[in-house]
């Protein structure tokens, strides 16, 4: 049976972000993740997990500036420096809070920019990171993303996300799968990670549209839950949408599996 974490940056909004942790177990989450922890004390983001018996299961490496719109660095050629730095800094928060696995924006590609040395970037930075992160027993994570919420974001597609995986040469490096972002993008969802089962290390689930909770779009996920149930994934599903109301009015869909 699929096991599912909470996304406390986008659920629970309606207390604070420290105070989601509690309201995340007191529902029946065991796992959580957000997009970035690095606003807060490791210390005190790892007493709520110990406080609340939660596993730490994914957050982001750093993004650049998030709020002046940056997605991620990992494919900027004038920002490699800054990338591994942001790498440290994430090896530092995903030791204190025994997080297993983290995920690289690729980022939105400026304009004009050669693709080809966007590529060679991306693949260079995936490749010192993955191995930067083995070393800590860490994995490292790519996602695709829609270009309708994220316009120029470089990274859109499955089998784009795999072959760079194959150009770095490394075995630790793999796909988070976003089913919200790879309906819009591409549809297909059982067969395409029935494909690329074995390089999916991380699912993410939100419906389209409106990016609610599964039941609320066009998305069959009893089905696609059995399907993966039956693939044999063994690996966390990440609750990565807005409520259509308060989080926990709308887990009706969630009490088969928790």
């Amino acid at each position: 049976m699929p096991k599912f974490n909470a996304n406390l940056t986008l659920m629970f909004n309606e207390v604070d972000f420290l105070d989601r942790f509690a309201a995340a177990r007191a529902t029946g989450f065991k796992g959580v993740e957000f997009l970035f922890p690095y606003d807060f004390e490791a210390g005190e983001l790892a007493a709520r997990l110990q406080d609340n018996d939660l596993v730490q299961v994914l957050h982001n490496l750093p993004p650049g500036d998030w709020d002046a719109g940056e997605r991620g660095t990992a494919i900027l050629p004038d920002r490699k420096e800054e990338f591994r730095v942001g790498i440290d800094k994430a090896i530092e928060y995903a030791t204190r809070l025994g997080t297993p696995q983290l995920n690289c924006l690729a980022g939105i590609a400026p304009p004009n920019a050669d693709p080809a040395q966007l590529k060679d970037t991306f693949v260079e930075n995936l490749a010192y990171a993955a191995e930067k992160l083995k070393a800590e027993g860490i994995k490292l994570l790519i996602e695709a993303i829609n270009t309708r919420d994220i316009p120029g974001f470089y990274l859109n597609h499955t089998k784009q996300a795999a072959d760079i995986i194959a150009e770095t040469g490394s075995d630790n490096l793999f796909i988070q799968y976003d089913v919200y972002h790879m309906q819009i993008m591409e549809g297909d969802l059982a067969p395409t990670i029935e494909t690329w089962l074995d390089q999916i290390s991380h699912i993410q689930i939100s419906d389209t549209p409106g990016r609610h909770e599964p039941g609320t779009g066009e998305i069959n996920y009893p089905f696609l839950f059995d399907h993966i149930d039956r693939l044999g994934y063994r690996g966390w599903i990440g609750c990565e949408y807005r409520p259509a109301g308060r989080t926990e009015e709308g887990l009706g869909w969630l009490t088969p599996y928790l």
